[in-house]
């Protein structure tokens, strides 16, 4: 079965360089039959790849030590689920699952335009395709991922997944953040169809809006995971470090954002529309740069694959003429570009926009200085530099705050421009609530908190009382006119207009997470060695040292300590922390015991066990921790509102389709 993946992945190589030169033939020459041909190679190209995927998944399950791939990164001992996620556990087979997805994607979005958009369609297979020959032509010739081991090499168990990536969350967040990665290549590839065909009108955003909001959700989902897993495994007590990892995600996270509140403009007032394109192409641009830091070596971190300077310098030569190919058919376009709509007034929604874009951009800015700097430092000085989350803490920090008062101020502003009624109307409430909550907090806590967390919760305050505001008019509208009950009167406003009301449970979301953060200024932490038997406390919590066990015998060796918890004289819990060591990675692993509360986390590691029996824990007290969780799940399902099909408007897309399939 290997080697049917092996020459099903040479397959798909040729049908792609055969789809793309049909793409470009019927781009050039008009033809539709060409295009079909294009299309359907798309078609082929995912059906040869999904046999590649198939035929790899049967040999982590199968335990085929023959292959490189299975013997570096799988392992007898390991359970079958952890043994099919080393499929994105190693170069290889990440990158085979990257174009998995593209195609994925691409084929979606040929059966989607099958009687639409017919012009642009050979741009965009041509487009999509050139995406995913980069990751077959890697995945055949420069890190193969079924390449056989020598006879005389091979053994008989495989040296195991990297300990830290044997986690739950890991069987999804690499999964969640490709989805969002290749996700983007879709609106990528119709702005750039746009470009070349000179459509450059509302058709290429609003053909591949939902694609752009179900990418983005996902690579938020990926995200939050992401924190998830760091907080549970990495054993530091945070859940994000502002690593070079991290932020290769989170940075066409920030610009896919940003497009998502600009291409608003261009659709109601027909502005903005080059620095869309910029946007989207940065976004785009952005997610392969991502991929590119964590597979080149030139950053490093717990989350980046090792590998060769060729193949960094390969991968970034395929960014540089991605994004030269795009950008020049931008400047190409930019005469027909121009908008006759202008900026009317400061006071208007459009203008609160625009601002939103500036500080994204600025945010982008201060996140992509500081991942890079070591690279920089270095080059120019000789030395690696880091920034560390001091820098990120307060550039990012305050940009943030500016954020968050343009959440609430955005959505209440009228299009065009805003009389001074209007502005007193909206915002007295919500202004008296945001500083009724901002002296309520120096009420109880002083300035101690810092000016970050008392910003944060007086325009957290600000910002969902806009949006209880903007619900509370709008359902008792809707009971005045209609007589609907409040329930009904709030499913029918989330039914009929999910992108309004989903975005504002998307941005309630986002001020729950932020607050959840906030409680990081109130963190403490301890370090202690106690004896069996005896007692260690933080804040009103009581920590009772009963004993450490071995761990029994498995994949991995070590001991587990067993803590009554208390807070005051209540039991609350039994705390397990544990020291491991993998046995074939001989690698340990600290793995924390936390006890959750909707007020607080505590949080501890257990870092050695002496000879005289006593052990050293490091003990976390973390307030709100889990309202940031709560927080991205509010969002989450914000997005999923958004996202859901409109009964009218799939209806009349799907008549649109049947007018233009009619002679």
């Amino acid at each position: 079965m290997a080697d049917i993946g092996m020459y099903a992945l040479r397959l798909a190589l040729f049908l792609c360089v055969l789809g793309i030169g049909a793409g470009l033939f019927a781009g050039a020459s008009g033809r539709d039959e060409w295009t079909r041909v294009a299309e359907r190679c798309v078609l082929l190209v995912f059906g040869a790849t999904s046999i590649s995927m198939l035929a790899l998944f049967l040999a982590l399950a199968s335990n085929d030590f023959s292959l490189g791939y299975v013997a570096q990164h799988s392992a007898r001992t390991m359970p079958l689920h952890y043994r099919l996620g080393a499929l994105w556990g190693g170069q290889a087979g990440s990158l085979l699952l990257w174009g998995w997805m593209l195609l994925a994607y691409g084929a979606a979005a040929v059966l989607g335009n099958r009687a639409k958009n017919r012009s642009l369609m050979p741009w965009v297979c041509a487009a999509l395709l050139a995406n995913v020959a980069f990751f077959l032509w890697l995945t055949n010739f420069e890190t193969i991922p079924f390449e056989r081991v020598a006879h005389g090499d091979r053994l008989s168990d495989g040296n195991g997944l990297n300990p830290l990536l044997q986690h739950p969350v890991m069987l999804l967040h690499p999964v969640m953040l490709y989805m969002g990665f290749t996700g983007f290549a879709v609106p990528f590839s119709f702005a750039f169809a746009a470009l070349v065909t000179g459509e450059l009108g509302t058709t290429w955003f609003r053909t591949t809006r939902r694609w752009t909001l179900f990418a983005w959700t996902m690579l938020s989902i990926g995200i939050i995971l992401g924190g998830r897993w760091a907080y549970e495994v990495l054993g530091w007590g945070g859940y994000w470090a502002w690593d070079p990892v991290e932020n290769a995600s989170l940075m066409p996270w920030i610009a896919g954002t940003a497009y998502i509140h600009s291409v608003m403009i261009q659709e109601k007032r027909d502005m903005l529309k080059t620095w869309n394109l910029v946007l989207i192409g940065l976004t785009y641009g952005l997610c392969l740069f991502g991929t590119f830091l964590t597979r080149s070596g030139i950053v490093q971190s717990v989350h980046a694959f090792a590998n060769s300077d060729s193949f960094g310098r390969i991968f970034f030569s395929y960014v540089v003429l991605m994004l030269a190919g795009f950008f020049i058919a931008l400047i190409y376009r930019l005469p027909k570009l121009r908008s006759t709509n202008k900026l009317e007034s400061v006071f208007s929604r459009e203008a609160s926009f625009i601002i939103n874009n500036w500080i994204f951009m600025a945010i982008l800015f201060v996140v992509f200085v500081g991942t890079m700097f070591p690279v920089f430092s270095e080059a120019v000085g000789g030395v690696r530099r880091i920034l560390g989350p001091p820098y990120f803490n307060t550039f990012a920090g305050l940009l943030a705050l500016i954020l968050l008062v343009l959440t609430g101020v955005g959505p209440l502003i009228a299009w065009r421009r805003a009389s001074l009624a209007s502005l007193k109307r909206q915002f007295v409430v919500p202004a008296a609530v945001g500083i009724a909550v901002t002296l309520g907090i120096i009420g109880l806590f002083g300035f101690a908190p810092g000016y970050w967390t008392i910003a944060c919760w007086g325009l957290g305050g600000f910002v969902l009382t806009t949006i209880a505001q903007e619900y509370g008019r709008a359902v008792a509208s809707r009971r005045r006119r209609l007589k609907e009950s409040t329930w009904r009167a709030l499913a029918t406003l989330l039914q009929r207009n999910q992108r309004r009301y989903g975005g504002y449970i998307v941005h309630a979301g986002v001020v729950i997470l932020l607050l959840g953060i906030s409680g990081a200024a109130f963190n403490e932490e301890k370090l202690e060695n106690i004896r069996p038997g005896d007692f260690a406390g933080i804040r009103d919590f009581r920590l009772h040292y009963l004993t450490a066990d071995a761990i029994p015998a498995q994949h991995y060796g070590g001991a587990r300590a067993r803590i009554a918890l208390y807070r005051g004289e209540d039991p609350l819990a039994i705390m397990t922390p544990e020291k491991r060591l993998y046995w074939l990675e001989q690698q340990p692993s600290s793995i924390p015991s936390i006890y959750s509360s909707w007020r607080e986390d505590l949080y501890v590691i257990l870092t050695a066990l002496e000879p005289d029996g006593s052990a050293t824990f490091k003990i976390y007290h973390n307030p709100l921790v889990n309202w940031g969780w709560a927080g991205g799940m509010i969002f989450v399902v914000g997005c999923l509102i958004s996202l859901w099909p409109h009964p009218e408007r799939t209806r009349a897309s799907a008549g649109s389709g049947r007018e233009e399939r009619s002679p």
